[in-house]
This record gives C-alpha cells, structure tokens and sequence, in this order.
C-alpha cells in the first residue's frame, strides 16, 4: 500500500526513480487517450498478453466522495497488467521469489493536465531485466 502513496516525480528529460519507494515516470506528449492506446499497441507488440486493465482513475473518483474526500488524484489513470515468460522465468530462475513482482504493470495517468507512462521501480539485480522490458515498451509507447 505505501508504494500506492508515493509521490510520482515527472521529469522532461526522461525517466527517473530515486529508491525502491517510487515509480518511474515518463512525460508523454499527447493525449491521456493516445498514451494509453500507445502503451496497449507497444505491450502487444513485444508479443505480450494484457491480461487486465485496471481502471483504477475511474474507481478514485467514482468513490472519492463515498471515502470522505474531494480530492481529484486523476483526471484518468489505467494500469495495464500483463507477464512474459522469458523475463519472468529468467527473474525467477535467479530468485525463486521474484514471483512477488508478478505480473508487471505499466500505468498512464494524467493528472493536473499533464500525461505520464510509468512503472515501479523494482530492487536492483535480476529485477533489472524486467526494468530493461518495461523502458522498452514505454519507449515504444512514446515512439522511440
């Protein structure tokens, strides 16, 4: 849950993560709308299967009020789950309980009118290689 209220920093230059506590973001220029079709095309496209999308934007503002607050996170915010069996055996063939990491989210979220692709920033070591994945597809998404 502390992960969840972490406080997302949005840099131009790329993507950053200072610990093990916050994502990695990524500005994306465009749409809510094309940013989260571009995260879709680019999972699918490193032939990959989206085994669900959490509206979790929809759910914050739908319940806001039913929680006891007026406070508006995001305008929009999906998360797009999804696993590879290549990096996730080799992960876990490193250290069997890197299975807590499992399945993999990359989020689009636009908040305060500005657009970001991200991801967790995972423990150093073996974790690296599904960090490595998951650039890749923001960087697909972003048209890199």
């Amino acid at each position: 849950m502390k992960k969840l209220l972490t406080t997302l920093a949005v840099v131009a230059a790329g993507a950053t993560a200072t610990n093990a506590e916050e994502a990695v973001t990524y500005d994306f220029d465009g749409s809510f709308e094309d940013a989260a079709f571009a995260v879709e095309t680019a999972i699918v496209g490193k032939g990959l299967v989206i085994d669900y999308v959490s509206h979790v934007g929809d759910m914050l503002n739908r319940t806001g009020a039913d929680v006891g607050s007026d406070v508006m996170l995001f305008e929009k915010a999906d998360i797009y789950i999804f696993c590879s069996a290549i990096v996730s055996r080799q992960v876990m063939e490193a250290d069997p309980m890197n299975i807590v990491h499992c399945p993999y989210g990359i989020f689009v979220a636009e908040r305060d009118g500005a657009v970001m692709i991200g991801h967790r920033d995972y423990p150093d070591g073996p974790m690296d290689a599904v960090e490595q994945l998951l650039a890749e597809i923001v960087s697909d998404a972003q048209g890199g």
